[in-house]
């Protein structure tokens, strides 16, 4: 099963966020793709993408350590994130054509967890041979779909630069 989010803006901060239709949360690939948009967001406002990140780990919050980790992942790489978005390739320095697309696909595993209210989303990069994964958590009481934990952030191949000096 595949899923196909498309986003004509970027959130900027928690409150465009929530005023996006994906903000329901109601399906998975809406957590998927905002935790993306969050994701993205981070070179340009850490704070604001923190805040967004938040929002999308729903009850069980952003730790510390994931504030760290995600503040290590981005040295020197803060292309990583765009990588997801249709039309992003090493070749133009990970910039993506908007409206920003970003497709979600499942393997035969991904529904292993459903029963505990676990699903794992696979996504491809421009920079990777191989998917990544998202994992995603159902609140049955709202229905609304949270994000548990990303492997979006591992290293890929860097952009190609117009200046081979650079």
């Amino acid at each position: 099963m595949t899923y196909t989010v498309v986003l004509n803006d970027l959130p900027k901060n928690l409150q465009q966020m929530k005023a996006m239709e994906e903000a329901s949360l109601k399906e998975p690939q809406y957590a998927a793709a905002l935790t993306i948009a969050a994701l993205a967001i981070y070179p340009i406002d850490k704070n604001a993408a923190c805040e967004m990140l938040e929002f999308l780990h729903g009850p069980k919050g952003l730790s510390t350590y994931e504030k760290q980790f995600i503040a290590d992942r981005f040295r020197d790489k803060d292309y990583v994130p765009r990588s997801y978005f249709e039309g992003s390739t090493p070749e133009n320095g990970y910039e993506p054509v908007k409206p920003y697309t970003i497709t979600f696909f499942e393997n035969p595993y991904s529904r292993d967890q459903l029963k505990d209210g676990y699903l794992t989303l696979h996504v491809k990069s421009g920079g990777s041979d191989s998917a990544r994964q998202i994992k995603l958590r159902t609140k049955p009481s709202t229905g609304q779909w949270f994000l548990w934990e990303q492997f979006l952030l591992a290293d890929i191949r860097k952009p190609v630069s117009a200046d081979p000096w650079a």
